[in-house]
């Protein structure tokens, strides 16, 4: 999926989680900031055009370790040992964009590298017309529940 889809995705859940926790401003910062981070395996993202992520990307191939939820839930526990605030919400911003990626054509490895032949895809083209349904769908949530905090 295209960046601002997994965005809106992300907005909709920080906006559900938002009274649960502490800190909201770190919160909704580290989750936008997760939903990029799956994406720094591939030099065509927004992440992955950097040139400090070239090194990473020799090691790795896209949509490998880094859209794994084994890679998600280790850096997850590692972050808890920390903040609790932080590890919320890295784990909803990088889990919500391997959720989404789970649904695209190229899918992800959900238990890579323990079990790489096991995959999760399904028909959504990246950038394609179903895509841009889900992108408006997510957008209009956004924008209805940010109302409904203000009225």
């Amino acid at each position: 999926m295209l960046l601002r889809t997994h965005i809106t995705i992300t907005i909709f859940g920080i906006l559900i989680l938002l009274n649960s926790v502490s800190n909201k401003f770190v919160f909704v910062v580290v989750a936008i900031l997760a939903t990029y981070i799956p994406d720094i395996d591939s030099r065509y993202s927004k992440i992955g055009r950097k040139r400090i992520n070239r090194v990473l990307q020799f090691f790795t191939k896209h949509r490998g370790i880094t859209h794994s939820f084994v890679f998600l839930i280790l850096i997850t526990l590692g972050i808890l040992l920390f903040s609790n605030v932080v590890a919320l919400g890295f784990f909803l911003g990088y889990g919500l964009h391997l959720f989404a990626d789970s649904f695209t054509k190229e899918g992800i490895k959900p238990f890579y590298p323990f079990f790489p032949k096991i995959k999760s895809s399904g028909k959504v083209s990246t950038g394609g017309k179903v895509e841009i349904i889900v992108f408006v769908c997510f957008l209009i949530l956004d924008l209805v529940l940010v109302a409904g905090k203000f009225f």
